[in-house]
């Protein structure tokens, strides 16, 4: 299991790149924006920290195929590592396919099925990101939802890494990557629980158990 850290918190971002449980960021342009912080600035603090993929996404408000690409080109030229965050439309798919055959990295989101999973990866995305529910509570259906897509990628034989998206639980994490998920995106807060396992004594045993089958001691 490799982690993003979902977060545009330089100092939050060091401390787990330096405890070396990341492999990526992802951030949210919009957000950065609207406090008043100069997204390129940020992403400057960002890759003088983290070496692996950062991802930024096109906005709410583009939902046409070419306006997306434009986007997406502009994003990618941020940095060599950029990934651009695409929703799971045909608009979306047709904007994949080309910026995909172009090699920007695309993380194909919102996926709601299996075969969505399949459309996303036959049209190029680097990686997925299936729908799994309230933020504080991941659904059983979202977990079943990764397994089934990572069997189907298996059987196909597609490199598309399943990304279970914004993990607020360490226990879901685990969930997660038992489930067949390559990356969990997740805030410094559930790294922070994740190695001091401050969890109820009526969690720990099984969050324990399952971290070292998934993680190793």
């Amino acid at each position: 299991m490799k982690f993003f850290i979902d977060t545009a918190n330089v100092d939050d971002i060091r401390k787990a790149n330096d405890m070396g449980v990341i492999c990526g960021v992802t951030t949210n342009p919009s957000l950065i924006a609207k406090e008043g912080r100069d997204f390129k600035e940020v992403l400057k603090e960002i890759t003088d920290i983290v070496d692996g993929p950062i991802s930024g996404e096109v906005k709410a408000t583009t939902v046409d195929a070419e306006g997306m690409i434009a986007e997406g080109r502009e994003i990618a030229k941020l940095h060599p590592n950029m990934v651009v965050k695409i929703p799971m439309t045909v608009e979306g798919l047709k904007a994949i396919k080309v910026l995909s055959s172009e090699g920007i990295k695309t993380n194909c989101t919102l996926i709601f099925s299996a075969n969505q999973a399949l459309l996303a990866a036959r049209a190029g995305a680097t990686y997925v990101s299936p729908f799994l529910g309230r933020l504080d509570d991941i659904s059983t259906p979202g977990i079943d939802l990764i397994r089934t897509i990572a069997d189907i990628f298996d059987i196909y034989g597609f490199e598309t890494e399943i990304i279970a998206a914004s993990v607020r639980n360490p226990i879901h994490v685990t969930d997660c990557a038992l489930a067949g998920a390559d990356i969990a995106t997740v805030p410094y807060k559930v790294i922070e629980q994740m190695v001091k396992h401050p969890l109820t004594d009526a969690g720990i045993e099984k969050f324990q158990a399952d971290y070292k089958a998934v993680f190793g001691e």
